[in-house]
């Protein structure tokens, strides 16, 4: 996944995470590293060219769309991210194996 992060810090492709993915991954790296380490890697995120997409009512529609639609058992950030990633028409880059089996959207699954 490193080269993608370089390519966007590059300017050789775009990069964006949605507002609450952002929110998510503090919340895990939290969970698991603590506060302190959660805030450095938030601000680092923060810091990249990565473009965050802020929550919108028609966002919010969409993922609320997606949640309903979805065959697989997403979380509701997934369906965050699926929606930002049908608006962006992005690649879909995840850990998840259930959000990679998605149709709507090109996605690539990487192994944590």
């Amino acid at each position: 996944m490193k080269r993608y992060f370089d390519e966007i810090e590059n300017n050789v492709k775009q990069g964006s995470i949605a507002a609450i993915n952002l929110s998510e991954f503090y919340y895990k790296t939290c969970q698991k590293l603590g506060k302190s380490t959660a805030d450095i890697r938030y601000y680092q995120v923060r810091n990249t060219k990565l473009t965050v997409v802020e929550t919108d009512a028609e966002l919010a529609r969409n993922a609320g769309l997606e949640k309903c639609r979805q065959q697989a058992d997403l979380s509701l950030a997934d369906c965050y991210a699926l929606a930002a990633a049908k608006r962006l028409k992005a690649t879909l880059l995840t850990t998840d194996s259930e959000l990679s089996k998605v149709k709507d959207v090109r996605t690539m699954l990487f192994s944590p």
